[in-house]
């Protein structure tokens, strides 16, 4: 059975289509990324999954319970770290804990303890939350949505405004909990975090665009093949390569252009292309596919 089964969700705010006809299953155990910008929907596709916000149509169920009929006994078997999650400042670490924790029903100081040692906060207990930097606030946040040990964590753009290393890490936790069985539903607009899930689902406009491997993405919406190309003049040879047929998208990755081309425009044929535009080749070699090329060629 799955974890979290989703059919033709919907939810209108007026005449504005929030999420749109979503469909898809998350099973036990699985790390699933929700990818799209900001206002996309992933939040709303969240509140939904919670109980916390009604559908204007579709259904769901989290855990075997219907999320909407049953939202009681989904919250209580489910995390939840919200985008703006509500720490109290004047609290010590242990303190918002304990308080989450009493939600819960949980009381006991020994899994107080476990839990802030899990997101490696032991011997933070007495910090004064306004203290801690934005990554340690935010395994905090995780503290609370795991302290009552649940099985499915959804998480809503849990490393949004902090620094990379702080990002690492937070990922490290989440890889953690899934080794220990948890399934996870995370949201993100950052492409290179989704590259970290086992499935990926896109959205854009409130619609779910797509939703596999990261691997099977971009194997099936990026077919041609991805060169980094440097030359100069730079924009004279991005002016060239845009009108060139067989390129499907050229675009300025800092000091070089991004290319994907149908596969028999190699390499003699882009020098030509750039060449004729009066720019001289620097270099050029072979590129990766990412999940940012699957997104932008989904959303054109």
């Amino acid at each position: 059975m799955s974890v979290i089964s989703v059919q033709n969700l919907t939810r209108k705010f007026g005449d504005f289509t929030a999420v749109d006809h979503v469909s898809f299953e998350v099973d036990a155990g699985e790390i699933v990324g929700y990818l799209g910008p900001n206002g996309c929907g992933k939040t709303t596709t969240i509140r939904m999954l919670l109980g916390l916000l009604e559908p204007t149509s579709g259904q769901a169920s989290v855990l075997g319970y219907d999320s909407f009929k049953q939202s009681e006994e989904v919250r209580a078997r489910a995390g939840y770290m919200s985008q703006k999650f509500a720490i109290y400042d004047d609290l010590t670490v242990q303190e918002n804990l304990a308080f989450y924790g009493g939600v819960y029903g949980i009381n006991d100081r020994v899994r107080l303890a476990e839990t802030l040692a899990h997101v490696g906060l032991a011997g933070h207990e007495k910090t004064l939350t306004r203290e801690l930097a934005a990554g340690w606030r935010q395994r905090l946040a995780l503290a609370i949505a795991i302290v009552h040990r649940p099985k499915l964590l959804f998480l809503d753009e849990p490393t949004s405004g902090v620094d990379p290393n702080a990002r690492r890490a937070f990922w490290d936790l989440i890889y953690d909990l899934a080794v220990e069985g948890v399934t996870i539903l995370v949201t993100t607009h950052y492409m290179d975090e989704a590259e970290y899930c086992n499935r990926v689902g896109m959205m854009r406009d409130g619609k779910l665009l797509a939703m596999d491997t990261p691997l099977a993405l971009k194997e099936h919406f990026v077919r041609g093949d991805v060169w980094e190309l440097a030359a100069e003049p730079l924009l004279e040879a991005l002016t060239a390569l845009e009108s060139t047929p067989g390129v499907e998208r050229v675009v300025l990755a800092g000091d070089h252009l991004r290319v994907i081309a149908a596969p028999d425009l190699g390499v003699e044929r882009l020098r030509e292309t750039v060449e004729s535009s009066g720019a001289r080749l620097l270099t050029i070699q072979r590129g990766e596919r990412t999940l940012e090329d699957v997104f932008l060629s989904l959303a054109k």
